[in-house]
């Protein structure tokens, strides 16, 4: 297993100021990420091109869009990791 802390990206890949950390699994986790944890599938491309025709005009970009919240974490996994609550002022 991988964990490293990537740039968080805007809808115009525009570097935003805080990181999002990203997880790349391995051996079992891989196999029971695909045969056991992986509850569904939604095609969300015509959301995507909802958001670029949206950008291509100008216009701001909220709408279409899922809310993101952070993931609720016990403290003590937040400190392994090196992870703030998420509160963003």
């Amino acid at each position: 297993m991988r964990i490293q802390w990537d740039p968080e990206r805007g809808v115009r890949h525009e570097a935003l100021p805080y990181r999002s950390i990203q997880i790349g699994l391995s051996g079992e986790a891989v196999r029971r990420y695909v045969e056991e944890w992986t509850l569904g599938i939604t095609d969300i491309t015509d959301q995507a091109r909802e958001v670029r025709a949206a950008l291509s005009r100008g216009a701001h970009v909220s709408a279409p869009l899922p809310v993101e919240r952070p993931y609720p974490l016990p403290e003590d996994i937040m400190e392994t990791i090196g992870a703030d609550s998420g509160q963003r002022d």
